[in-house]
């Protein structure tokens, strides 16, 4: 009866995930023929390949933005879930929905809004104008900065919820009877809400810096490619340069840091679960 019960489940796992996998690292190790498809046999020629100085620049250069992306998340992320944690129920539900609501849009139609956002002569651009950092029509996109910004935003809300988990239930008289103990404000959060909020903000590092490293449509469109990330490369390889199995090797390589991401999130919640006890 259990086998029965898991066998949607198991062959949903086996040709969704499994198969697909088991062909891609396979491809990897393929020859292209000349049109860029699967020939066969066997190589190691991909692997070398993604080791020219181009691609390990890609590969540097995306986990140098998924580190800052996830540490921009972070703290921007536990200052609203802290901001939230402090408001009644009713108001707590509230807010979560203003969140929530707007990623109820199409992730492509949320990115294109940026670029309008953006543009010259833009909001964004009128606010600058305004304030005096800028002096007229000014081109912020493309741009990294541009492609950054997309990059926070649609990560930060991954971000905020589990933080925000781990800060809902805490007693807000924690902090008062911290503050009348002496502390300062920066005291209380490090000394006292940091290490509760601790797992949640390791959860939110694991969910936005693993996404960022195959992303691919934010760097495009409001980066206009200048600068790929893996999800660029692997489908440029695919793409634009029709060769399968080393766009396979790049995919495998992703796969790779991102399991690697996974261990080392794993190890160091480990570490701190044994630091707090």
């Amino acid at each position: 009866m259990t086998t029965l019960l898991l066998a949607p489940a198991g062959i949903t796992v086996l040709g969704l995930v499994l198969v697909p996998l088991i062909l891609v690292v396979r491809n990897s190790f393929a020859s292209a023929d000349a049109y860029g498809g699967i020939r066969g046999g066997f190589t190691l020629t991909n692997y070398q390949d993604l080791l020219e100085p181009m691609y390990l620049k890609v590969f540097g250069y995306s986990l140098g933005m998924a580190a800052l992306n996830t540490i921009a998340c972070l703290f921007l992320g536990y200052a609203v879930a802290y901001y939230l944690a402090g408001r009644t129920p009713q108001r707590q539900m509230l807010l979560l929905l203003l969140i929530v609501v707007p990623f109820w849009t199409d992730f492509l139609v949320r990115t294109f809004a940026w670029i309008n956002l953006l543009s010259p002569g833009g909001p964004v651009n009128g606010l600058t104008d305004a304030i005096g950092f800028t002096d007229g029509p000014t081109q912020w996109i493309p741009s990294q900065g541009a492609s950054f910004i997309g990059l926070v935003y649609a990560f930060l809300p991954t971000a905020i919820f589990p933080i925000y988990a781990s800060l809902r239930g805490v007693d807000r008289s924690l902090g008062e009877a911290a503050r009348d103990l002496g502390c300062g404000w920066w005291r209380v959060h490090a000394r006292v809400l940091l290490p509760i909020a601790r797992p949640g903000m390791l959860a939110a590092a694991l969910l936005t810096f693993i996404p960022t490293l195959g992303v691919f449509v934010i760097p495009v469109l409001l980066g206009g490619g200048r600068n790929q990330l893996v999800g660029n490369l692997i489908v440029t390889l695919y793409t634009e340069f029709r060769n399968q199995p080393m766009g396979a090797a790049a995919s495998v390589v992703l796969l790779v840091l991102m399991v690697a991401s996974m261990v080392a999130f794993g190890l160091a919640a480990r570490h701190l679960r044994r630091k707090s006890r």
